[in-house]
C-alpha cells in the first residue's frame, strides 16, 4: 500500500452523475475515490490540525475546521447558517438567490440552500430524490419560507437512516402541491411583506434522482473518529453524502475539515 496523497482536508467534491463522482480534497488536490470502492484504503491522521480560513494551526477545531478566534469572529455567519429566519446580512453570499427544496434522504424533508449550490447541497444530505420548490432573493425569505412548511413536514436529516439503504421512493411532487396548497395565503403574506416579485413558486420543474457509489449498505451504523484514533484502515464499501462507508465504521470528511491527513491505497 503506498501513499497517493496528502494534505488538510476539505468536504469532498462531488460531480452528479449515475452514480456520483467522488474526490477527496486534500490541500486543494482532488482525488477520484470512486476507483477505490470495493478495496481496502487507508487514512493516516497526522495529529495536526489547521484553520480552513486563516490556516493557523490549532488544536482543536470548532464548527467543522476553524480555530477559535475565527470562529467566534464568524459567529454571524454561524448564525445565519443554523437559523436563517433570522439574517441580518446586507451583503455577501446570504443576499443570492437561494432555493427551497424538498428531498428524500431518510424521509421527506424541506431545505434550503443558495441556488448556486444545487444540486451539490442535496448530494451532500445524501438525498436520493430533490424538486426545488420556490426561487427566492435572499437567505433571509428562504429562511422565513423555511420556518412556515417546517410545521407540516420535517427540516432534519436522520444521517445514520441514511446511511443504511437507498430511502422509499417518494412523489415530491405531489408533497409539493401539498404544502403549497396547505400554507398558500402565508406564502401570499410573504410575497407582500418583503417582496413579491422575488419570491417565485417554481413549475414545472422535474424532480432529481441521485444515485450513489454503495455496493453495500452497513446493518448497524457505527462511526470513525481522527480525534480517537489517528489511522483508519477499512475495506472501503461506498461513498454516500460526506460520508465514507467502511466495513468497520463510517466517517463523515466534512467533520474534519482542516485535519492534516494521509491518503493510501
Amino acid at each position: 500500500m503506498k501513499m497517493i496523497g496528502s494534505g488538510t482536508l476539505s468536504k469532498m467534491c462531488v460531480r452528479l452523475e449515475d452514480p456520483v463522482q467522488y474526490a477527496m480534497s486534500l490541500s486543494g488536490a482532488e482525488l477520484p475515490l470512486n476507483k477505490l470502492i470495493d478495496s481496502t484504503t487507508k487514512m493516516v491522521f497526522t495529529g495536526e490540525i489547521y484553520c480552513v480560513d486563516c490556516g493557523r494551526k490549532t488544536n482543536k477545531s470548532f464548527n467543522q475546521g476553524y480555530c477559535y478566534p475565527c470562529f467566534q469572529k464568524l459567529q454571524q455567519f454561524f448564525t445565519c447558517l443554523i437559523h436563517p429566519e433570522k439574517c441580518r446580512c446586507e451583503a455577501g453570499s446570504c443576499m443570492q438567490d437561494h432555493i427551497v427544496y424538498l428531498a428524500n434522504s431518510s424521509g421527506l424533508k424541506v431545505g434550503i440552500t443558495r441556488a448556486t449550490q444545487v444540486p451539490t447541497r442535496w448530494i451532500d444530505q445524501g438525498a436520493t430524490q430533490a424538486l426545488p420548490i420556490i426561487r427566492v432573493r435572499n437567505r433571509f425569505q428562504s429562511g422565513a419560507l423555511e420556518v412556515l412548511f417546517k410545521q407540516y413536514v420535517s427540516d432534519k436529516t436522520n444521517w445514520r437512516d441514511m446511511l443504511k439503504g437507498v430511502a422509499t421512493p417518494l412523489d415530491l411532487n405531489l408533497k409539493a402541491t401539498e404544502i403549497l396548497n396547505k400554507f398558500s395565503s402565508e406564502v401570499d403574506e410573504i410575497k407582500e411583506r418583503y417582496n413579491p416579485f422575488g419570491v417565485s413558486i417554481l413549475n414545472g420543474i422535474e424532480m432529481v434522482d441521485i444515485s450513489y457509489p454503495v455496493t453495500r449498505y452497513p446493518d448497524k451504523i457505527t462511526s470513525y473518529n481522527f480525534d480517537k484514533e489517528k489511522i483508519i484502515e477499512d475495506k472501503l464499501l461506498g461513498i454516500k453524502g460526506q460520508y465514507l462507508i467502511f466495513e468497520g465504521g463510517v466517517i463523515n470528511l466534512r467533520k474534519f475539515s482542516g485535519y492534516e491527513v494521509e491518503l493510501h491505497h
